[in-house]
């Protein structure tokens, strides 16, 4: 067989990298638990007709079919899941009698999207998603809530970069837009949206030849959008533009609530910012909208997105609204550990090697090995019985720190990386440094070229 050429889009982890997104994975979870949020897995495939109902993705759905399958098999119509919206939604309908509400989930799951490979983006990638589920009805205050929990399970991750919570507010652009006069709404939204991918002058064109606007309305768009704050400064601001709408007022009123409560959490490397060009194209966003970026890598765009929806799903009788924030756990990953910016610090999850002095006394060995691991503290055995020398050697290649050897007087254990070596009993002794107990997330600086 020849060697097997890497399929691009699917990334794949060595071990020691893989240490990062295990820590990734945990700390998130361990805080949206501490937050209250149960965690589900739903299943990779859902129908077609629910999958292409989120706006224009039907060029991202991956088909799901059998071989062999004839044209009207049971398979056809099903497709992978290309984010945890869909099949989120579709979960609180099928479970809503034994849910209850509000419902507080996290769920942290591959899903499958059929975009071109680019740095950041991928056909099948990691995502971690919080949301809180009302039944009809689900305050504002929520929305508030799952930006704080974002906010803190990132600033957990003290080996990432830091990073920009961009904040709006539908109502506030809408409203702004509707009071302006904008003949169709939707579509100025649509191209606004298009800031970061496209020079101001461009944009203020489109909104001209495709929305309608006149030259004044768009440079007025094109203003608001410019307008920044870290507090609620931003309301001002937008007043003096001389633009009147209730809607509008609403939309500033949560802004605001949200940018106050969450700005006592900003610090050196997580920030919070209200950015009115934050205004997210996918058409079911109706109140807040969070775009995240990650400082130095803001080519990859939002690492981090998420909202208000006021229909999540619905059954026709019942509305279930949501607000919810999905973080791109490989879209930052991927980048940062296949630049050398983030590494395990061992090949292995075991902290000791135990030494094999001559294979008649390997017994002697997994004993030893099985009493570390009694008090959980993982090992592995050497796999033959070379001089201690290489030993040690094949332990420093794998990164594990420290070597137990069976002595005439007893057990020792040695600390490779500093040389110091002293009397233990496999069955009670564990690291001075905690630390030491499972491998660690590095983070270095400077990129490899």
């Amino acid at each position: 067989m020849n060697k097997p050429t890497p399929l691009s889009g699917f990334p794949e982890f060595l071990p020691s990298q893989r240490t990062v997104e295990r820590e990734v994975i945990a700390t998130l979870s361990h805080t949206f638990e501490l937050h209250g949020f149960g965690n589900i897995e739903t299943r990779a495939v859902e129908p077609m007709d629910q999958l292409l109902r989120k706006g224009d993705t039907s060029k991202e759905v991956y088909v799901l079919r059998r071989l062999q399958e004839e044209d009207n098999g049971r398979d056809k119509g099903m497709g992978l899941h290309f984010d945890l919206t869909v099949p989120f939604a579709r979960y609180v309908l099928e479970n809503a009698g034994k849910l209850e509400f509000p419902f507080r989930r996290y769920q942290i799951q591959k899903v499958w999207r059929g975009e071109r490979p680019q740095e950041g983006r991928f056909r099948e990638f990691a995502q971690a998603d919080i949301d809180i589920v009302g039944r009809d009805t689900l305050p504002f205050h929520h929305d508030v809530e799952v930006a704080r929990v974002m906010l803190e399970a990132l600033g957990k991750l003290t080996f990432l970069p830091g990073f920009t919570l961009q904040v709006n507010n539908r109502k506030l652009i809408q409203g702004f837009y509707a009071g302006l006069g904008a003949p169709d709404v939707e579509e100025t939204m649509r191209l606004i949206d298009k800031l970061d991918k496209m020079p101001a002058e461009e944009v203020g064109k489109l909104l001209v030849s495709e929305a309608g606007l006149t030259d004044e309305q768009a440079a007025k768009c094109l203003e608001l959008a410019t307008i920044t704050a870290t507090d609620d400064s931003f309301v001002e601001k937008v007043r003096a533009m001389g633009v009147e709408s209730e809607l509008l007022e609403e939309g500033l009123t949560e802004l605001a609530t949200l940018i106050t409560a969450t700005a006592p959490l900003n610090t050196d490397s997580v920030r919070v910012v209200a950015d009115l060009s934050i205004a997210r194209g996918l058409d079911y966003y109706t109140g807040t909208v969070f775009e995240t970026r990650l400082d130095g890598y803001e080519s990859l765009g939002s690492i981090c997105s998420g909202g208000r929806y006021d229909a999540l799903a619905s059954d026709g009788k019942t509305t279930y609204p949501g607000v919810g924030i999905s973080l791109g756990v490989s879209r930052v990953l991927v980048p940062l550990v296949q630049k050398g910016v983030l590494d395990g610090d061992r090949k292995v999850p075991s902290t000791v090697l135990v030494a094999v002095n001559d294979e008649e006394s390997r017994a002697d060995a997994d004993a030893a090995a099985q009493a570390l691991r009694g008090h959980n503290v993982a090992c592995e055995v050497s796999p033959n019985a070379a001089k201690f020398g290489k030993q040690i050697r094949f332990a420093e290649r794998r990164g594990i720190p420290y070597v137990l050897f069976a002595t005439e007087g007893g057990y020792e254990i040695k600390d490779i990386r500093t040389g110091d070596q002293v009397p233990a009993d496999p069955a009670t002794w564990t690291p001075q440094n905690e630390s030491d107990l499972k491998p660690q997330v590095v983070a270095n600086n400077e990129e490899k070229k």
